[in-house]
């Protein structure tokens, strides 16, 4: 009787144990006493459950984080160069300033100076030599349109480095006419002065070959004698008539 009254309490006392040993596990209690007794260790399940969950925070807190990977600074692209503004290119007369006085002599061995001509506009056309292809086909342009400069009371002037015998036989040749044409004979061994006052005396190259020479350039003197206009590295072509319009544009 006293084995069988033990096996009836066994199962007894086994169920409360599993009873309290679920309680504590629901509470979250591990290892600590419950009612005098320790709480059983946990299932499989339960171990794979806490580990995936563990290894689930654990990725959380340890999974590295995406690279980020900072855009490169743009480059920044150099500010295109600002293209010299006419009136400051190195050595020519700025546009408003007044325009060098000179006194030249023209084909005929008569002395023209600038500024006798103040109170008109006048046209001052730089070239490089007689009776060269570009400078012939320029000096007719100008011609052929005198009557319409001389109508707005303009007076047009062109100057080289060379002398007055060769402007003669230049304009008898090419019958320039009207045209007046000033010859801007360096001394020996020196400059042009005129064409170094208006910056137009530069070096140049030709077949490898720097030499000094005159850069075609043409100016417009208004009737104050500053410079209104300024013509830079001029395309012949054309180049009369243009000048035209901009004398008529003074008003």
């Amino acid at each position: 009787m006293a084995n069988t009254s033990t096996a009836a309490r066994t199962p007894a006392k086994a169920s409360k144990k599993v009873a309290s040993t679920a309680k504590a596990v629901r509470k979250g209690v591990s290892n600590k006493k419950v009612a005098g007794r320790k709480v059983a260790p946990k299932t499989d399940a339960a171990k794979a459950d806490a580990a995936e969950a563990g290894a689930a925070k654990a990725g959380a807190k340890k999974a590295p984080a995406k690279k980020i990977i900072a855009a490169k600074p743009a480059m920044k692209k150099p500010a295109p160069k600002k293209a010299a503004a006419p009136s400051t290119v190195a050595g020519l007369v700025a546009v408003g300033a007044m325009a060098p006085d000179f006194t030249l002599m023209d084909g005929a061995g008569k002395p023209v100076s600038l500024s006798s001509l103040r109170g008109a506009p006048v046209v001052v056309y730089f070239y490089p030599k007689d009776d060269t292809s570009g400078c012939t086909v320029e000096a007719c342009d100008f011609r052929d349109n005198l009557a319409a400069f001389r109508k707005l009371g303009c007076t047009v002037l062109g100057v080289s480095p060379d002398s007055v015998k060769s402007h003669a036989k230049f304009a008898a040749k090419h019958a320039l006419g009207k045209l007046t044409l000033l010859a801007d004979e360096p001394a020996a061994g020196g400059a042009p002065a005129a064409c170094t006052a208006y910056g137009v005396w530069q070096q140049k190259s030709m077949y490898g070959r720097a030499y000094m020479g005159v850069v075609r350039t043409t100016y417009i003197v208004d009737a104050g004698g500053k410079v209104a206009r300024r013509f830079d590295k001029v395309e012949i072509a054309g180049h009369a008539t243009e000048v035209l319009a901009a004398v008529k544009a003074l008003g």
